[in-house]
């Protein structure tokens, strides 16, 4: 696991900071490729394990998914990393990590599939490729 795509998640809550920032906004801002901070929060009163996620601007835009954090806080650590903005799809944020030096890769997912859709035929699975969850139902489950 040299390289992966995490989720941002929290991304509708108010930062903690006195300026009350909007997390969702920083994330419309951010371009893909675009420099991220992962901080880890040991005192975090909710997770001793939580990552926070931080644009290059330096406004919180959520944390790292509960169940990566523990591993993510880790490595981070132990190895050289480097992290960038992929994506903001739907209600969900994510960024890529890159562990033992050089840039993340993004993965060339979007030109790919509207191609393949427009010859009438599914585009080819990528496995090292950002393929987004399906939102969910309107309810919200």
């Amino acid at each position: 696991m040299d390289e992966l795509t995490l989720s941002v998640v929290g991304i509708d809550f108010p930062s903690a900071d006195r300026s009350k920032s909007n997390r969702r906004m920083e994330l419309l801002l951010c371009a893909p490729g675009e420099p991220v901070d992962l901080r880890r929060e040991p005192k975090n009163p909710h997770d001793a394990n939580a990552v926070a996620v931080f644009s290059a601007r330096g406004i919180q835009m959520g944390y790292i998914s509960a169940e990566r954090a523990p591993l993510i806080g880790r490595r981070m650590q132990q190895e050289e990393h480097v992290a960038v903005f992929q994506a903001l799809t739907g209600s969900m944020g994510y960024v890529r990590i890159r562990f033992g030096g050089g840039a993340p890769s993004l993965p060339d997912v979007v030109a790919g599939e509207i191609g393949a859709r427009s010859r009438g035929r599914a585009a080819p699975f990528d496995s090292d490729a950002f393929y987004p969850d399906p939102e969910g139902p309107e309810w919200g489950a």
